[in-house]
């Protein structure tokens, strides 16, 4: 059994949430587990946050969504393989 995790670090969620959520909705059925992490400060929410995400289903498919999320500006993505 494989472990796929992807840690995503969007440094501005106003910018980027839409496009990261329209790549989770497309591959949703090969996210497992997501977790979405920020800190909030007096009640407001901070620009940076970080998504780390388990991935299940064909190794082809998992590249795929990792190298598109790669794509979205000032956005840092990062894998981890077991």
């Amino acid at each position: 059994m494989a472990f796929y995790i992807v840690g995503i670090h969007a440094k501005n969620r106003l910018v980027q949430a839409e496009k990261v959520q329209a790549l989770l909705s497309e591959y949703g059925c090969s996210i497992r587990t997501r977790l979405g992490l920020h800190h909030v400060t007096n009640g407001v929410c901070p620009l940076e946050g970080v998504i780390v995400l388990e991935l299940f289903g064909d190794r082809a498919t998992c590249d795929e969504l990792y190298e598109k999320l790669q794509s979205i500006e000032n956005l840092e993505v990062q894998r981890m393989l077991f």
